[in-house]
């Protein structure tokens, strides 16, 4: 077995010129970068205007819809999360060394705060609602101030997801990307493995083999790291492919099932509704509704 690229890509970021973090914003789909999988030390806030995708962060997968609003924490791998179909309008992407304003600076009554979103973030943050809405303007806002004021934004922005209760932890507590190097790259080896693979069956055999492990080894072993077994992880990926395809490509829900990795369309759509409390066509007619609005 040929395995190529298996490794997740450690980003070099720069701060923008004249900024203590990096601000950049896409039009469209022209984030080159998004289909990596990647990581940085770096903590990143995105938010995608409009539009729905794909997102995995760390061991979680998921589809959104409406935009996205995401804070991840540092060295947490990600893949981008737009794409040619995700219809949206813009993506602004934020990146920030943990200690960008300085190693004492969070400490200052004000703003301690701020280090909590950031302890937050090590799992990967999703907002919803008006905290994504009001947040997003915000940060789009930032692209036409002076340095100056997009460092005030950026605290403003900061401080009201702290405050904000509409957020989802999108990891378990128990997942962290922050243990040993073997252990980051054992688990970047897998979900990458899975990202390339999961259409076609995958067995515990080869991917034990993948990371020169036992299966049950391997099987103990990731679900101590990921709080869910591998096969969990497996049908999660190829249950959001499925959302995916059932929003963005006028196929039947039999192609999709088998397009998305499942051999068996009975147990397709009682995993489907097991995962997202809808059955795939009434899934399908909800997002129809939802972007003819």
């Amino acid at each position: 077995m040929e395995l190529k690229n298996l490794k997740p890509s450690f980003e070099v970021i720069h701060p923008s010129f004249g900024n203590s973090f990096s601000y950049t914003r896409y039009s469209q789909k022209k984030n080159n970068k998004a289909r990596i999988w990647h990581y940085h030390p770096e903590i990143e806030l995105v938010y995608v205007n409009g539009g729905a995708g794909k997102r995995q962060i760390g061991s979680h997968i998921s589809y959104y819809t409406e935009g996205d609003l995401i804070l991840i924490g540092s060295n947490l791998p990600h893949c981008g999360f737009t794409n040619e179909l995700t219809g949206n309008k813009s993506e602004t992407v934020i990146q920030m060394k943990p200690n960008f304003l300085g190693n004492d600076f969070l400490e200052r009554p004000e703003i301690k705060n701020i280090q909590t979103i950031f302890d937050r973030a090590k799992g990967g943050i999703a907002f919803y609602g008006d905290t994504k809405k009001e947040i997003g303007k915000k940060i789009e806002s930032m692209s036409m101030q002076s340095q100056f004021n997009r460092l005030l934004t950026i605290l403003s922005v900061l401080h009201d997801l702290q405050d904000s209760k509409e957020y989802k932890i999108l990891n378990a507590e128990s997942f962290s990307m922050e243990t040993e190097v073997q252990d980051n790259e054992r688990i970047n080896r897998i979900f990458n493995f899975v990202k390339d693979n999961y259409q076609r069956q995958i067995s515990l055999d080869e991917v034990a083999e993948l990371v020169s492990m036992t299966v049950p080894s391997f099987c103990r072993y990731f679900k101590k790291i990921n709080n869910k077994t591998f096969t969990k992880f497996v049908n999660e990926y190829r249950l959001v492919h499925a959302s995916k395809l059932l929003a963005e490509k006028p196929m039947s829900i039999t192609e999709i099932c088998f397009e998305s990795g499942f051999n068996n369309f009975s147990h397709f759509n009682k995993s489907f509704k097991e995962f997202t409390g809808k059955s795939p066509s009434d899934y399908r007619h909800e997002l129809q509704a939802v972007f003819s609005w």
